[in-house]
């Protein structure tokens, strides 16, 4: 199983991002994808889920209203769209796999992505 996470780079606050997760080897319409991050010093936390479907999303509170999760199983990627950028959203974003449900917590996600860096400047 692999999960590409890709789209990072260097913004302005305010600016907007669409980060990209194509997963392989596994059967992409049966599994949930977490969009996670970590800050220097941080700890990796939850920003957004979609269920397998499509039918449900996550969002963390620090970007709801901001950021929008969906997905396309044809091409077995899911997207975060990231708008109203701000310094504190600079991290490294990864993506990870879990069966079925969305869900929070980044202990119930089976595969994980390397990673794209973030960084939104002031």
């Amino acid at each position: 199983v692999q999960l590409q996470a890709s789209g990072g780079g260097l913004v302005q606050a305010g600016g907007s991002l669409r980060l990209s997760c194509e997963a392989s080897g596994l059967t992409f319409s049966n599994y949930a994808i977490g969009w996670f991050r970590q800050a220097p010093g941080k700890e990796r936390e939850f920003v957004s889920a979609i269920r397998w479907s499509g039918s449900n999303v996550l969002y963390a509170d620090s970007v709801k209203g901001r950021f929008t999760i969906s997905r396309d199983n044809a091409k077995n990627t899911v997207y975060l769209q990231m708008n109203s950028l701000k310094p504190e959203d600079t991290a490294v974003y990864y993506c990870a796999a879990r069966p079925w449900g969305a869900t929070m917590s980044l202990e119930t996600y089976n595969f994980w992505g390397q990673g794209t860096q973030v960084t939104v400047s002031s």
